[in-house]
């Protein structure tokens, strides 16, 4: 198969109005008897719900949580980058682009990494007229500041709770077409398949999560922004109920699962205290524009933080990374800290953490500016660890976060599947090998808001002269059968196990082998352990309850068992690609000074996995690089 990119004719900056010109368009009353379905309700689900629903199309919307504004957009709390340059910094479109491709140490297209940068500015316009409380300077102009992998302040905030209130303003957008009956809103409800006829998306099979009955759905197109799956590494930012299970559907439907190994650790998590421990609190990255990240000097040292002076402190990125400092991108800074760490300069009660200090910045700008810029975030730190980080620092460690990787989607956001896109963090589209801070909520946002419904009308047009499809064509009834002896098969194992058990193993395994750092012997040992670890869990997994009932178990064991066959695939894609590059550092692959080694001329690909019954076959989409050259990607 022929990965088509779909990428516009013109200069980089002309593409994509070069596209829209060219789009096909629908005609109102067409509009009404097409039906789309979108699951999940995040910034990308819910902005493309709302918005399709507003052009006039029938929309179906998903969702397991109890409510749509229950989505994990909520959990992104730093910001949302912009490229306005409202502080005569240097920051333009083309910085904005640029910082986003290198950043992602050029593992993605030129094409849509240039129309994240040239959308975010009208973003930031959207969600002002929808009301979303950014922060302002006391004239009333919105203020910003920065992310990691930058030199220029292009962030908006709304203290540290931007993603709960760009959540909440499509959220309003999204019932505001749901009372006008444009949405049809389905909670609780999670896919359990997608239905593909014909070779064309046309349905998904859905289980009611609070009484276990399977129901099916029909409509024109799928849109999936389900969100990412690094949950498959147990302990991480995300929350309990993200999964991965939507999209690795869609993939042994036929959808190319893309660089899956491409998952970021995130430098500014709290620490695991506990091997009881469920999941792990991200405390946002914008505590690193005024917080200084060090360990002591001495290795196990057991004194109090505020009893070691400074001249026995190592400000470890500052000292490695001067020109960027503690805001060096995440990858980096993840595995510096892992390195320090690992060294024995480790700090708290499992030496795993690393300080993050706010004393010099409360001495610079006062208390009161630090609690206007993260109060809430030192709220939560002292809920949750007892300490007052105003008074002494936070221990941070690196965990589990993002999701690079994803459904392969073109420039149009459709999959291999026509009729199926994928939007916001369930696609690779923009990302590369590594996401710099504050792009998360911008990419979900333009996704949905502005690229799909301007890009779905090009298949649904095609749509109108073919023959309406309804659940009662026999493949839908073929699909559902196939879902329900899925469950049946976990439910009868009735081993002696949890899930918790299982979910636990593959965790280890995954941190320990394709997390921060890979190598060839490792990985190959992963596999195997992986493929073992299957055939325990469908030997011994033990499930109680039943099917026809709120299950929570059972939600989890059939959302393991997609997870497993994904770890296999992420090691697999981590075992082929036999460079460093981003978040994936191969330890075989590095600097004299220990930094990621990229090979170009051989790895200068996304690679696009077709599932092949479990035998994973690979395709390369080649990146063209036409107005940018790949560089070493440095932030001495």
């Amino acid at each position: 198969m022929i990965l088509n990119s779909k990428i516009p004719e013109g200069k980089l900056e002309d593409k994509w109005r070069n596209y829209q010109i060219r789009s096909k368009l629908i005609n109102p009353a067409n509009k009404k008897k097409l039906n789309v379905i979108v699951v999940g309700t995040g910034l990308s689900g819910a902005g493309a719900a709302a918005t399709l629903a507003e052009l006039g199309y029938d929309v179906q919307c998903f969702c397991y949580q109890d409510s749509a504004r229950r989505a994990h957009s909520v959990a992104a709390q730093g910001g949302i980058n912009a490229a306005k340059n409202y502080q005569h910094d240097g920051d333009s479109v083309w910085r904005m682009f640029y910082d986003t491709l290198k950043g992602g140490d050029f593992r993605s297209r030129e094409a849509n990494v240039y129309r994240l940068a040239e959308l975010s500015a009208p973003l930031i316009d959207h969600y002002v007229q929808q009301g979303v409380p950014f922060a302002r300077e006391y004239g009333g102009v919105l203020v910003n500041r920065s992310f990691g992998g930058v030199q220029v302040q292009r962030t908006f905030y709304a203290r540290g709770q931007t993603g709960q209130q760009l959540q909440l303003a499509a959220y309003s957008q999204l019932y505001k077409m749901i009372n006008l009956n444009k949405v049809k809103m389905f909670p609780r409800s999670e896919m359990m398949d997608l239905v593909v006829i014909d070779g064309k998306a046309k349905g998904i099979i859905v289980r009611d999560l609070r009484n276990g009955e399977i129901k099916k759905y029909a409509a024109d197109a799928v849109v999936l922004a389900t969100g990412g799956y690094s949950r498959v590494f147990r302990l991480s930012t995300l929350a309990i109920g993200c999964n991965g299970s939507a999209i690795w559907k869609a993939h042994k439907r036929g959808a190319f699962f893309a660089g899956p190994s491409f998952t970021q650790i995130h430098p500014t998590a709290l620490p695991q205290t506990s091997e009881s421990q469920s999941k792990l609190t991200l405390m946002s990255e914008s505590l690193r524009n005024d917080g200084r990240i060090w360990v002591p000097k001495q290795k196990a040292d057991s004194r109090k933080a505020n009893d070691i002076p400074e001249e026995d402190r190592d400000y470890y990125l500052e000292r490695r990374y001067p020109g960027f400092g503690n805001l060096a991108p995440r990858d980096i800074a993840s595995r510096a800290a892992k390195e320090r760490i690992d060294a024995g300069y480790g700090v708290g009660r499992l030496k795993n953490a690393v300080y993050l200090d706010f004393k010099h910045a409360i001495n610079t700008f006062g208390l009161q500016t630090i609690k206007d810029r993260y109060g809430n975030l030192f709220k939560m730190y002292l809920k949750i660890t007892g300490i007052d980080a105003y008074k002494e620092p936070m221990q941070i460690s690196p965990a589990a976060h993002f999701s690079m990787g994803g459904l392969w989607v073109d420039y149009e956001l459709m999959t291999t599947i026509p009729g199926l896109y994928a939007v916001g963090e369930c696609n690779f589209s923009d990302h590369g090998a590594n996401r710099l801070g504050a792009n998360s909520l911008l990419q979900a946002s333009i996704d949905g808001y502005f690229v799909l419904p301007n890009t779905i009308n090009n298949y649904l047009a095609n749509a109108l002269q073919e023959e309406t499809v309804t659940i009662d064509h026999p493949q839908f009834e073929k699909v559902e059968n196939e879902a329900k002896k899925r469950i049946q098969q976990i439910l009868d194992v009735k081993g002696s196990k949890t899930v918790d058990h299982f979910h636990r193993a593959l965790g280890e395994i995954m941190w320990q082998e394709c997390a921060m750092s890979r190598n060839k012997k490792g990985l190959e040992q992963a596999i195997d352990k992986i493929k073992a670890l299957k055939n325990e869990f469908w030997k011994d997994v033990r499930v109680t309850g039943h099917d026809k009932e709120l299950n929570t178990e059972l939600e989890k064991a059939y959302r393991l068992a997609d997870f497993i066959e994904l770890g296999i695939l992420m090691c697999t894609d981590a075992l082929q690609r036999e460079e460093s590059c981003g978040a994936h550092f191969r330890e075989e692959y590095q600097t004299d000074e220990g930094e990621a080694l990229r090979i170009d001329k051989d790895y200068s690909y996304v690679s696009a996995w077709e599932y092949n019954e479990g035998n994973f076959k690979l395709h390369k989409e080649q990146l063209q690089f036409e107005n940018v050259t790949p560089t070493v990607r440095s932030y001495k």
